[in-house]
């Protein structure tokens, strides 16, 4: 599947198209395939490293989690064994929460 990734913190020169594996989901997740996503604002001071300190959370030298992205809709792809309340085909939209991701395919 296709990511936006950032290799450092800094400004959109950072960011490259990637190809990259495609998650399997855990017993209680799924996997969504992206049909829009957004870019916050949050998403923009969390690339800058601004403030600085967010680096204490995200990874001192190099971001821990390469792809950004919170906001996500599109269609359930895959479901852990766990999950009930949503089924392969669901179409949906939601927060990544702290896990990022959304701006994958």
């Amino acid at each position: 599947m296709k990511a936006v990734e950032r290799t450092k913190y800094g400004g959109v020169e950072f960011l490259k198209l990637v190809e990259t594996e495609k998650p399997t989901p855990k017993e209680n997740e799924i996997l969504i395939k992206n049909h829009a996503t957004s870019v916050t604002s949050g998403d923009a001071l969390i690339r800058r490293a601004d403030p600085f300190l967010i680096r204490l959370i995200f990874g001192f030298k190099k971001p821990r989690k390469p792809v950004l992205g919170v906001v996500v809709s599109g269609e359930v792809e895959a479901v852990g064994k766990s999950v009930t309340k949503f089924k392969v085909g669901d179409k949906v939209f939601g927060s990544a929460g702290m896990n990022f991701g959304s701006h994958a395919q």
